[in-house]
């Protein structure tokens, strides 16, 4: 299929194009403020399906509304009729036409420029009214709050905040471009109020703070549920605002004649990460657990580890390397202890299922 995106340059346009240029059965042709109008016709004759996001938000003058969120899609439009064809057209309005201003009434005279394309002709449309869109590449301090957040606090600049408690409707910019990559293989149907899923919920202040705490996960270490629904949406969108020079951060190591141990990071409710290394000979460990577990990962040289059943003494010891990777799980009541057992220093990565409390540790020294 060969997509029509007009507004290939804004912030959904270059998302979706990136997208597309990932799948191998869509050819993406292209329509910029640089082109001309007159070239739409072509563009327009050779597509199976597009994708209108064109339009005008900021205008020197209120007339540049009509120019672009009016005009074009009418000259859009009726490219689509001289083909003759049923080429299925998305539409991208907004959930401001539900309110009276300027940039809203030009959104809602071109869905209707939509809506009667599809009523006479029978072609198949998809009016989406979109609220607020974050993602990579959104344009911040410009129309976009969560853009303007994470910007301004990956590059410690101020932020400001009228109402905390003001509730923000939003969607993910991989959802928008997804739902719409679904819609342009239908072609004999039409819906003339598309909504995207999921569509999340969140007040000012609290996503202040979550971009903050993200901000700050670089000195405690500490990271946020970041693998699912709106906290990994606004991580990855976050991260897209740092500079290049700010891809690395020190963080603390601990040294002593065994070796050296490193804490990388910590959750808030499945434990933290580390590494640890150990010089021949060396024995690190000789303690138990009560209720925490660990998984150890030798992943240079040899390691011999010991266990002790704290009331039977009953005792078992097994060997690993970094050449046959294998996890060694400790289990609460068995103490155990390490030893680095070759010539040259071994690494080891080291998860445990709780954050370390130096107030109440659950670690006590016993003779393994």
């Amino acid at each position: 299929m060969n997509i029509l995106v007009t507004g290939a340059d804004g912030f959904i346009g270059k998302n979706l194009v990136a997208h597309l240029n990932c799948l191998s059965e869509y050819t993406v042709s292209c329509f910029t403020r640089k082109d001309r109008i007159k070239s739409l016709y072509h563009l327009v004759k050779k597509s199976d399906a597009i994708i209108h996001l064109a339009g005008e938000n900021r205008p020197k003058d209120v007339s540049g509304f009509n120019v672009v969120n009016v005009n074009l899609t009418e000259t859009v439009c009726e490219e689509i009729r001289k083909t003759g064809r049923n080429i299925p057209l998305i539409f991208a309005s907004s959930i401001q036409v539900n309110l009276n201003n300027a940039y809203g009434n030009s959104k809602l005279k071109a869905e209707k420029i939509v809506k009667d394309l599809s009523t006479e002709t029978g072609n198949s449309v998809y009016i989406y009214r979109l609220p607020n869109i974050f993602g990579k590449w959104c344009k911040p301090n410009y129309n976009s709050v969560v853009a303007t957040f994470c910007y301004n606090i990956a590059n410690n600049l101020p932020i400001q905040i009228s109402d905390k408690s003001k509730k923000l409707k939003l969607v993910y910019i991989d959802d928008v471009i997804l739902d719409f990559i679904r819609k342009v293989k239908k072609k004999n149907e039409s819906n003339f109020k598309v909504s995207i899923e999921p569509e999340y919920s969140i007040t000012l202040g609290e996503l202040a703070s979550q971009i903050h705490a993200f901000r700050e996960s670089r000195k405690n270490l500490m990271i946020d549920s970041v693998g699912v629904g709106l906290i990994r949406a606004l991580y990855s969108t976050y991260l897209s605002y740092i500079q290049p020079s700010q891809l690395t951060y020190d963080i603390s190591k601990k040294s002593d004649k065994r070796g050296i141990f490193v804490e990388m990071l910590k959750t808030r409710d499945s434990g933290q990460f580390s590494y640890f290394t150990t010089l021949p000979g060396e024995t690190r460990g000789g303690h138990y657990h009560h209720s925490k577990t660990e998984k150890f990962l030798v992943i240079k040289g040899h390691a011999q580890f010991k266990f002790k059943h704290i009331i039977t003494n009953e005792t078992f010891e097994l060997f690993t390397s970094g050449d046959n990777p294998q996890i060694v799980e400790t289990t609460p009541g068995w103490a155990h202890n390490i030893t680095n057992i070759g010539d040259n220093e071994m690494i080891a990565v080291l998860w445990a299922n709780e954050i370390f409390n130096s107030n109440s540790p659950d670690t006590f020294a016993w003779e393994v």
